[in-house]
């Protein structure tokens, strides 16, 4: 089966990392699929200043949440992989309790009951017990929670450089080879040389 990828995007705050991801998937000849709920539309066109078109000059579709009977919908499409970045703390609440009012949920609950896997990209602060408990239910039910937590030990000089690396981290999670990853081992075996 060829690897696809299906991306969700939600309304929180983030949007360059979905837009980050989107274009390592593509420079890795990643397919890839999108599902951008209301509020992902709002904040996309806000903190980026870019149309929604400019998602498919890096997926092959892109489907908007109240589209429920797009093919994510269903557990006979054949997606390897779904993440969800930035993932909203209502989205992560929907999944954890299985409410699927659109199709971004749905296409969650489908990965969950399907065993297949499901990273949560969570970007929020701080995180209220609710927040917490409903991590903890979709880590329990098989997602992974990979917040948006970008590490400093590359040095990053630039917001850009900061994203990359958060976003090449989370590809090398998914068992992908992106160019110019800095892992801490690299950089540690530099330095002790």
């Amino acid at each position: 089966m060829e690897r696809k990828i299906l991306v969700g995007i939600t309304g929180a705050s983030g949007a360059l990392y979905g837009y980050t991801f989107l274009k390592e998937l593509k420079k890795l000849q990643i397919p890839a699929e999108v599902i951008i709920t209301k509020a992902g539309e709002t904040v996309w066109k806000y903190e980026l200043d870019k149309s929604l078109d400019e998602i498919l000059n890096f997926a092959e579709k892109l489907y908007k949440e109240d589209e429920i009977l797009a093919p994510p919908a269903s557990g006979s499409s054949f997606y390897s992989e779904m993440v969800i970045i930035p993932c909203s703390m209502g989205t992560l609440s929907a999944i954890a309790y299985g409410t699927a009012k659109n199709l971004l949920q749905r296409a969650a609950d489908v990965m969950l009951k399907e065993k297949k896997l499901l990273v949560l990209v969570i970007r929020e602060t701080p995180l209220s017990l609710v927040h917490i408990k409903n991590m903890e239910i979709c880590s329990q039910a098989g997602a992974i929670i990979f917040p948006a937590m970008p590490g400093f030990y590359h040095k990053p000089k630039t917001l850009d450089e900061l994203i990359t690396q958060f976003v090449k981290r989370l590809m090398n999670f998914l068992k992908l080879t992106p160019e110019g990853f800095h892992s801490w081992q690299n950089i540690y075996e530099k330095k002790i040389k």
